[in-house]
């Protein structure tokens, strides 16, 4: 098998660009890299595409390595044909290549084991003949019977190589495959709610059936939940008439004397061994496929929050609520670092507002605050009341806003966070981090691991390694894309920047410590670890701003400094402009591209990315991203009714809909269904997480705290 060849037509794209990309990973270069730098020999594939190529190219060679695998297990086993060898070189999945070996693989014992074992092998080649000649089955049997086994009687050999047949029938490949097929194109998924919780759990599920080709995969995910906690009882419902059918026509050879014998060994080898194992392939498939979609929506989700705009020039005051223990207070510079802490108690049992108010004006007047973020969890609804009252009533404009403050505990408690606070309780960091998000939501977030974020749908119910690799893709994606300042991003933030690895950011933390803030990006090639290669993927990430050299501060890489001297000397202008805001304008003066990119003898795409970049070095794409939503009235609710207006944050969204922030204690949901006036696929082709929305309030359920809502206006 070729693989760039096979995936050039999965992908849509040429062998030539799949056989780059090969070689660059082959020969140590990253993904962000290549996506950034190495335009012109992968013909321009964007980071998404060349992450689905790893991923194929990954499991095609895995493919590869099983067939080799099994090729050689079953020639170890003298059982290696022609027509064996030619079908795993055309297989195509894993699961035709276990397929394929199901029928040589050694298992425990069976019964079909036993009887081969007491030499009942012949008489069911015999009754898997069905030849023609005039026989009696059990005469036949007779002779393979032996006293004192298992197989004493006519009866009992005839059952023991039935029992062969029933095996190799569930066994035979192609007749899996066409099953299993078959299965899934006309089976269903059935549920039974078990005992009194399911029906206050699982309510949807407790009578529930829908057929297997078109069940969406959260609710695949919710019967997996139910099975899980022994709520539900779920199996596989399908025609089993057709199915043993279906094997007839493929086994059976007309009239014979073995008819009977072959019907009833082909029904009990469906009922018994291949229906099972259809039932959890089909199964498998579904929560595969469920959990890659589920993956997807987490991944889009993560990749929309960490793309929120930073909130630049923010002096804040930062309120993590609680009850009991009050509020955890931290007040930080625009840069994010801690001027104060310390805690106030609006909220009960203790309901000291006046005091909580006179705090927030020391606070406010002392280190001159203009914005004030609340956390979204327990507390919040009253803390913000006591927020909105003080400002209201402070003497000069000061904003507030709510910040989601999911996976703040898990940073918090970490060693991230003990490393960067050691002298700081776990409440007040939290208190920090909830500041430095509406600061730079990506510098802050990087910290926590992005399965804790909180943007999904039954994450704990997936695969955890491969959430995790799919999201720290996600990470690095977004990462790599800002770019980062290397004299004050945190370690968090460098160790996903292309080619470093925790250890090497560590590293370069300790270095700038220690030897002050890098002034060349050359320096990088000081730092322990941090190799040739590693310098080729990370230095075009890596900004450097007020240094020696004024390109280190935009994204041209190091390898194309020569060319960006060459474009500003064409273009009349010195390379310390860079340094100075850009060069608007620069590829209006440059003119015809093309005729450029043959003169200086570099690609297209390489040229016009390092004129956009001297055109505005260092440019943030978060800056495109909405702005938060600020001093939103407070709101209960008691305070909701249908048809109210109100402006909100979308904070998730999953295949049913989307979650949004109005407000009030918990997020309202807008059903796919009132996401628009026509038909909407994915709620993600209407919505992001971060996106500011007006809705429309359905319905409010106070009993089960549960709010509907519409973007759709009324009529």
């Amino acid at each position: 098998m070729d693989i760039a060849v096979l995936l050039g037509e999965e992908l849509g794209i040429r062998p030539e660009q799949v056989r780059s990309v090969m070689d660059l990973l082959a020969d140590g270069c990253t993904i962000p890299f290549i996506a950034r730098y190495r335009k012109e020999a992968t013909g321009g594939l964007d980071d998404g595409q060349l992450r689905t190529l790893e991923a194929r190219l990954d499991y095609l060679q895995r493919l590869e390595a099983r067939k080799q695998e099994v090729a050689a297990a079953v020639e170890e086993a003298g059982a290696l044909t022609a027509q064996l060898r030619q079908a795993l070189a055309q297989a195509t999945t894993l699961q035709r290549v276990e397929d394929l070996y199901k029928p040589f693989k050694k298992t425990r014992a069976t019964r079909a084991s036993k009887a081969r074992d007491a030499g009942l092998g012949p008489l069911a080649a015999q009754m898997r003949a069905q030849g023609a000649p005039p026989c009696d089955p059990l005469a036949v049997a007779a002779r393979f019977a032996r006293a004192g086994s298992a197989f004493a009687t006519p009866q009992e050999a005839l059952q023991g190589a039935a029992d062969i047949v029933a095996e190799e029938v569930a066994n035979h490949p192609d007749a899996t495959e066409e099953l299993r097929g078959f299965v899934q194109r006309t089976g269903s998924i059935v549920a039974k709610g078990v005992g009194e919780e399911a029906q206050r759990d699982f309510a949807p599920y407790v009578d529930f059936s829908e057929p297997l080709r078109r069940i969406p995969g959260h609710r695949v995910l919710a019967l997996n939940r139910g099975e899980t906690e022994g709520k539900l009882r779920v199996t596989v419902s399908a025609d089993e008439a057709e199915a043993v059918q279906r094997l007839e026509r493929r086994f059976l050879r007309g009239r014979s004397p073995w008819r009977d014998v072959m019907e009833a060994a082909i029904r009990d080898g469906y009922k018994r061994l291949a229906a099972p194992a259809l039932a959890r392939d089909a199964r498998n498939q579904l929560t595969a496929q469920a959990q890659a979609d589920a993956m997807n929506v987490f991944a889009k989700n993560t990749e929309a929050l960490l793309r929120q705009r930073p909130v630049k020039g923010a002096r804040i005051i930062a309120l993590d609520p609680g009850y009991r223990t009050g509020c955890k207070v931290a007040v930080l510079d625009e840069y994010g670092q801690l001027l104060a802490h310390g805690t106030v108690f609006p909220t009960p049992p203790r309901n000291q507002v006046e005091e909580t108010k006179r705090a927030l004006a020391q606070w406010a007047d002392r280190f001159a605050v203009n914005t004030i973020v609340v956390g979204n969890g327990t507390a919040s609804r009253e803390t913000e009341e006591v927020v909105a009252q003080f400002v209201a009533e402070y003497h000069r404009p000061v904003e507030y806003t709510i910040v989601n403050e999911a996976g703040a505990s898990v940073y918090s408690a970490s060693e991230v966070a003990a490393r960067e606070h050691p002298d700081l309780d776990v409440t007040t960091r939290g208190a920090l981090s909830l500041g430095r998000r509406l600061q730079d939501p990506l510098a802050e977030l990087v910290k926590i691991p992005p399965q804790s974020i909180g943007v999904g749908q039954y994450q704990h119910d997936m695969d955890q390694k491969q959430l995790a690799h799919t999201l720290e893709g996600v990470v690095e994606r977004v990462v790599n894309q800002v770019g980062a300042d290397l004299n004050t991003a945190s370690a968090s933030l460098l160790s996903y920047i292309a080619g470093i690895t925790p250890a090497v950011a560590a590293n370069i933390v300790a270095y700038r410590q220690e030897k002050g803030p890098f002034t060349s990006r050359t320096q990088l090639k000081k730092v322990p670890k941090l190799g040739p290669k590693a310098f080729q993927n990370c230095a075009g990430f890596l900004r450097i701003n007020g240094g020696k050299e004024p390109l280190d501060a935009t994204g041209v890489h190091p390898e194309s400094y020569g060319v960006a001297r060459q474009v500003l000397a064409l273009a009349g202008v010195p390379t310390t402009e860079v340094a100075r805001g850009g060069v608007p304008g620069l590829r209006q003066r440059l003119g015809n591209m093309v005729a450029l990119s043959r003169q200086l003898e570099v690609g297209l795409p390489t040229l016009c990315d390092i004129v956009a970049e001297l055109e505005k070095p260092g440019r943030d794409p978060r800056d495109d991203a909405p702005a938060p939503v600020f001093s939103r009235a407070v709101l209960s609710v008691d305070d909701l009714a249908p048809g109210l207006s109100l402006v909100g944050t979308v904070r998730n969204v999953v295949d049913f809909g989307a979650f949004v922030d109005i407000g009030v204690k918990q997020d309202g949901l807008v059903h796919i269904s009132k996401m628009a006036d026509g038909f909407v696929k994915h709620p993600m082709d209407v919505v992001s997480v971060g996106d500011t929305v007006t809705v429309w309030v359905e319905a409010v359920d106070k009993d089960r705290g549960r709010i509907s809502l519409s973007m759709v206006e009324p009529r």
